[in-house]
């Protein structure tokens, strides 16, 4: 193909990032060759106006009340704060506050201030994640959402359905005159595998739905109606991200969920389209212009909004996750899956917590108590792990789990093995606490969830205002520049998909203030 002459090339750049007009890609006359407008030539073609709003499918900001396409995602223990929450609602964005590993009391604060904060804003929500050691406090937390009338429920970490997320999905469901059913609450399934995601697209099992009706948690109306619909209109292909997560790529996973899609809606017939969105890696404006080219209704960020001022996390972990690059992310047993082997992405650089997780799962997979550990063995757990005896761990634990659930003291008492596990969640609990509160003498125990998509961030905001050390970096101002690179991307692919020769720095957008 015939290059650009010298002039054209140099201010090619300015009229991809002027996405905002229109232009003109013509053919020159006499060398053939294609240039935009601006020069004598013939018009091959004309492309209209690009706005970040126009990102994603429509339809996701007339269903959820938002001006574009982009989630900040619930980051669990209130990293994702109520602050958070508010100021992405105000932008005209999605945000969902952290509930997972919170307390029902402080769930139900949070809920408060957010409701008293938005009103009746439809576009914000909270996290209910799934709890398979505590399945009296998912139920309780379902319970609180749909008494406040949380707006949206953002469902993660299930493995299957269950009755709590069932009856956030199918509460307050009702028809209109010509049938169509209408939600009280949505629901928003965040999923890896695409077994889950059938379970979210498909409505809910009949016999799951009945025993709502027979604890008296659903009308037989609101049944009837859930038999309907899909359990989520709202599926999120979660890819490589932090926290939970089956390291898929994005790329792979989610045009296998949108072919998926539109089996299951074939198959039943629904009168809308289920949206798929997208999660996992997305720390540039490239990868957020991929996901939107791929297919994606919306995009969901979530490492990345740890950095930004309103997240709930110490400027301590904040320095550690800003020299983050992309490898420096590595695999540590899950806290509130730890003893089915679970796994959280966490960050590995400047910190011990994935090493000392490790080996807490390992020496739970050896040994089948506490009281069998050789004593050099329980020696160096108490003193490089523990930081502390087991016994004054213990005694610990025991004062939790009598204000939470004393069944679970009951059976550490007589499963060995379920005190070991209580204690090394002790450890994997607290791990995340200690980077949230900062605490210097636990710096190198901090839990940091953590994708590559940092590592991405870091590398495009180098030099720029949302830089470490540059002053504020507002959750807003992450998106709206992630948002207008995507856009900005997204024109110059088009300008090279008609012929004309985009040079290469017409692909890069740097971080800007933005209103």
């Amino acid at each position: 193909m015939n290059s650009l002459p010298t002039t054209l090339s140099a201010t090619l750049p300015t009229t991809v990032r002027s996405i905002r007009q229109p232009v003109d890609v013509v053919r020159d006359p006499e060398s053939g060759r294609l240039a935009v407008g601006g020069g004598p030539g013939e018009v091959i073609g004309t492309l209209p106006p690009l706005y970040p709003e126009w990102l994603g499918d429509r339809s996701f900001g007339e269903t959820h009340g938002t001006r574009f396409a982009y989630i900040a995602g619930e980051m669990a223990n209130g990293i994702a704060t109520t602050r958070l929450v508010t100021a992405m609602a105000r932008a005209e964005m999605l945000g969902f506050f952290g509930a997972g590993g919170l307390a029902p009391e402080r769930v139900e604060a949070a809920v408060d201030e957010l409701a008293t904060a938005l009103g009746d804003r439809p576009n914000w929500g909270v996290n209910l994640i799934h709890s398979p050691n505590e399945p009296a406090v998912e139920d309780r937390v379902a319970e609180l959402l749909l008494q406040r009338g949380v707006p949206i429920v953002s469902a993660s970490a299930f493995m299957d359905l269950t009755p709590a997320v069932v009856r956030c999905s199918a509460t307050g469901l009702c028809a209109d005159a010509t049938g169509r059913v209408h939600r009280r609450t949505r629901v928003l399934a965040k999923v890896s595998r695409p077994e889950v995601a059938a379970k979210f697209m498909s409505p809910a099992p009949v016999e799951l739905l009945n025993s709502l009706v027979d604890k008296g948690q659903l009308t037989e109306d609101e049944a009837r109606l859930a038999a309907r619909v899909p359990v989520a209109e709202d599926i999120t292909a979660e890819g490589d991200s932090g926290g939970h997560t089956d390291n898929r790529p994005l790329v792979s996973l989610l045009p296998a969920l949108l072919g998926l899609r539109d089996e299951i809606t074939a198959r039943h017939g629904y009168d809308r389209t289920v949206r798929v969105g997208a999660a996992g890696g997305l720390g540039s404006p490239a990868s957020v212009a991929a996901a939107y080219a791929l297919g994606a209704a919306y995009v969901v960020t979530g490492t990345v909004n740890q950095i930004a001022d309103e997240a709930g996390i110490s400027e301590d972990a904040k320095e550690l996750l800003a020299g983050a690059d992309l490898a420096d992310v590595t695999m540590a047993p899950a806290a509130d899956m730890f003893e089915l082997g679970a796994k959280v992405q966490v960050l590995h650089r400047g910190t011990m917590f994935a090493n000392r997780g490790s080996r807490l799962y390992e020496i739970y997979r050896t040994y089948p108590s506490l009281e069998a550990l050789p004593p050099e063995e329980r020696a160096r757990l108490e003193r490089q792990v523990l930081g502390a005896s087991v016994d004054e761990v213990w005694a610990e634990v025991q004062r939790f789990w009598r204000r939470r659930d004393p069944a679970e003291i009951a059976r550490a008492e007589r499963d060995p093995k379920h005190r070991m596990a209580l204690v090394f969640r002790w450890y994997l609990g607290l791990s995340s606490r200690w980077a949230i509160d900062g605490d210097p003498a636990r710096r190198a125990d901090y839990q940091i969830w953590c994708g590559p998509a940092m590592g991405a961030f870091n590398r495009w905001a180098a030099g720029s205002f949302l830089a470490a050390g540059r002053g504020g970096r507002p959750a807003v101002q992450i998106a709206r520049n992630l948002l207008e690179g995507a856009a900005v991307l997204t024109r110059a692919h088009q300008l090279r998909t008609y012929g004309v020769p985009v040079p290469a720095e017409a692909f890069t957008f740097a971080p800007r203030p933005l209103s």
